[in-house]
């Protein structure tokens, strides 16, 4: 768009007349009508790369695995379909087994803090993120084009192993490429991104470490409108960063006091992006 110095007066009347001053006035004035846009968040592009393992889709189980343990897989795979297709899902929760226990030892207070909420757990446990990738991939979120959830709430990576030199980049990117599948096949729903929790006793275990390294990542893929973030790691540490054994006995799965634990912590951040009335019991 090009504009004439008189037009600009005539938008403008207190443009001024001086030659080498309407020129920059003229560039300000041009920005407020053409505002720069905003780089657009990673995920809205749906496409990622696969040539990283993180990436590489593949279905359960991988070969360090029982082969028999095929046939139960898919039929998770196929009940998490249906589960998502035969009824409405307000509350989606994605993950791997610290998602999925919520259905085990953490079934009580699943029940207690979500069984009136329309929500339903596809957590599937040792899962990494070319699982569930493969999960989404065929029909995992298809039951839910029609109405999308209010809420998808995704942690996984634990289980992913990575490439040391990478310092996380890989398994960020594999969490990367989950949001992007979940944005494009859910545009209307939020997202709660969760930074993997703090495994091993100390800060020092190299678990740990990773998953620092990961989280640190993963955080740069927040925009505060679709994609949201809540850390709530430190609940499950003491003072020192040590983990708590009482909340999560092996140092990396929550107990069931873990999950009431998650869940009170979780519970603000859930009623603001679920829309709910801030005195709901």
């Amino acid at each position: 768009m090009i504009l004439s110095f008189e037009l600009m007066k005539r938008i403008s009347p207190s443009f001024p007349n001086r030659p080498k001053i309407a020129a920059f006035s003229m560039a300000a004035l041009l920005a407020g009508l053409c505002p720069a846009t905003a780089d657009p968040m990673p995920w809205e592009n749906p496409a990622y790369e696969t040539t990283i393992r993180a990436t590489q889709a593949e279905s359960r189980p991988g070969p360090e695995e029982d082969p028999k343990s095929w046939t139960a897989w898919l039929r998770h795979h196929e009940d998490r379909k249906r589960w998502c297709t035969e009824q409405e899902v307000d509350l989606l929760m994605v993950g791997d087994s610290i998602v999925f226990g919520w259905s085990r030892v953490g079934n009580k207070v699943w029940d207690e803090f979500y069984g009136q909420r329309k929500a339903v757990n596809i957590g599937s446990s040792g899962d990494r993120t070319y699982h569930m990738l493969w999960h989404f991939q065929n029909g995992g979120l298809d039951g839910m084009k029609d109405r999308n959830p209010k809420l998808v709430v995704v942690m996984i990576g634990t289980n992913n192993r990575g490439i040391p030199e990478l310092h996380g980049h890989d398994t960020a990117y594999g969490i990367l490429a989950l949001l992007k599948e979940i944005h494009a096949k859910l545009p209307e729903s939020k997202i709660l991104l969760m930074p993997i929790f703090p495994r091993g006793d100390t800060p020092e275990d190299p678990g740990r470490l990773r998953n620092d390294e990961i989280n640190a990542i993963l955080r740069t893929y927040v925009d505060g409108k679709t994609v949201h973030w809540l850390d709530i790691g430190h609940v499950f540490l003491d003072g020192e960063g040590r983990m708590n054994r009482e909340l999560m006995p092996d140092a990396l799965h929550p107990n069931e006091e873990g999950y009431r634990v998650w869940a009170k912590a979780m519970e603000p951040t859930l009623r603001k992006l679920l829309g709910e009335e801030s005195n709901q019991p």
